[in-house]
């Protein structure tokens, strides 16, 4: 019999965090796609795919490409007792497949670029995944999804474990640790990288380039315990944390790379522009107002859409790539946000990894064109990213994929935190208001690590 997707509501009463405190907060190989108070979240374990830099793609081919087949059983004769799909509307978007991560230095091989730099970081980590809860943030109505056939006992029994939980809270974070953050430049350093870039724009090697340094934390980290400071600090509609290989990405990412639906709708949400927020409100709005108008942000936001309209056309049918919002901004806790959606469908014969392939890593990070961009901010920046401006999120079994932008984000593993942090950086930058915005989105994640 075929594997089909199980589902089972739980009911009210369940907090992604008690969940995932409870059920796996020491474990690794374990995952956390966090949407927030809003929106559902998917929490689980999953068995690590043997991948690496030399054979993802192929790998991400042969394991994401086709959907599991069946359908859920509805109550028609046969089906186990107590299976309980639920209803049409309350399907998970998330139907289970791998979850991970694509980090930056995989450029080498979509873009053709020459890598010397290797992170300590694997380039890419996926956990496949057969079982998962959703939970509704909003509601806090938690739903069981399996592959399988039937509700064995062992399913049955995840479920009793599942269910005794409702109604328990996420534990309290203690107070971080004090320590020191260091910077991969000092100020005057990047200030200079900065002016180097605009050197750059003015002889007309880039248009626009995504300049970006590095801060290190030393120390031993509770990975969930410095996730849900910064969750608290950072709400975001793509958080995550994943842990595998001993190393831990945690994200407050509001920004979406890639979403594919199955039937090959493809959508991108570059952010680029920013603003701070300001405690008072008319303040707030002024900088919101200032952020929209300002002519170097809309710039920097159009050449960004339209490096990611080619990188749509490549892998889509001839005339579907069309920008469907332009210059929109978003609000966060710490900053606005100049965000901009372009949308296209796949052409036949292409699949999802086919338009993952063709836009990674994505020209919000990189600037344009893209291979030269990148080649310049590798001579300046002087360290490989990681997994910091790559990508991370699922591939479903279903054929859809979601997958965030890999910023606004901490990485911890044996050595400590590191956080990347940048800005693009165009003819009109002004240097010294460049470094405050690359510090302005490192300062919520140095605070969740105590820095």
């Amino acid at each position: 019999m075929h594997p089909t997707l199980l589902r089972l509501p739980l009911g009210p009463g369940f907090d992604a965090g008690a969940l995932f405190a409870a059920l796996f907060g020491d474990r690794d190989d374990v995952f956390w796609l966090d949407s927030g108070a809003g929106g559902v979240s998917y929490l689980g374990a999953g068995t690590p795919v043997p991948v690496d830099a030399d054979n993802v793609w192929e790998v991400l081919r042969e394991t994401a490409a086709a959907p599991v087949p069946g359908r859920d059983p509805r109550g028609e004769p046969g089906a186990e007792p107590g299976v309980e799909p639920g209803a049409d509307d309350d399907a998970p978007e998330f139907r289970l497949g791998l979850v991970g991560w694509l980090g930056y230095e995989l450029r080498a091989h979509t873009t053709g670029a020459v890598v010397g730099r290797r992170s300590r970081y694997p380039d890419a980590a996926f956990l496949r995944v057969d079982r998962a809860i959703a939970i509704d943030g909003a509601t806090g109505h938690a739903q069981l999804l399996a592959h399988g056939s039937s509700w064995t006992d062992e399913l049955t029994s995840w479920r009793d474990e599942v269910a005794a939980l409702a109604g328990a809270s996420a534990p309290v974070p203690s107070a971080p640790t004090p320590r020191s953050a260091v910077w991969h430049e000092t100020d005057a350093e990047y200030l200079a990288n900065i002016r180097a870039c605009q050197a750059a724009i003015r002889e007309g090697e880039a248009y626009q380039l995504c300049l970006t340094t590095e801060a290190a934390v030393a120390g031993s980290f509770d990975p969930l315990e410095v996730y849900l400071r910064l969750r608290a600090s950072s709400p975001s509609h793509h958080g995550g944390l994943i842990r595998t290989g001993g190393v831990s990405l945690l994200s407050a990412s509001p920004e979406r790379f890639l979403d594919i639906d199955p039937e090959g709708l493809v959508r991108t949400r570059p952010i680029k522009g920013t603003r701070p927020r300001a405690i008072e409100a008319a303040a707030d709005a002024a900088l919101a107002e200032e952020l929209l108008a300002s002519e170097k942000e809309r710039a920097e936001n159009l050449m960004i859409v339209d490096l990611m309209r080619n990188d749509l056309a490549r892998v889509c049918e001839l005339g579907t790539v069309t920008v469907t919002e332009l210059l929109q901004v978003e609000s966060y806790a710490q900053v606005h946000q100049l965000v901009s959606t372009v949308t296209g469908r796949l052409a036949a014969g292409r699949s999802a990894v086919d338009a993952i392939e063709a836009c990674f890593p994505a020209g919000s990070m990189t600037g344009a064109p893209k291979l030269r961009a990148t080649q310049l901010l590798d001579a300046l920046e002087r360290r490989p990213r990681g997994l910091y401006a790559g990508c991370f999120g699922y591939l479903g079994s279903d054929g859809r994929v979601d997958l965030a932008m890999t910023i606004r984000s901490i990485v911890l593993d044996e050595r400590g935190a590191t956080i990347g942090a940048g800005g693009g950086i165009t003819a009109l930058s002004v240097p010294v208001d460049e470094l405050a915005e690359a510090k302005l989105k490192a300062a919520a994640l140095l605070a969740a690590l105590g820095a």
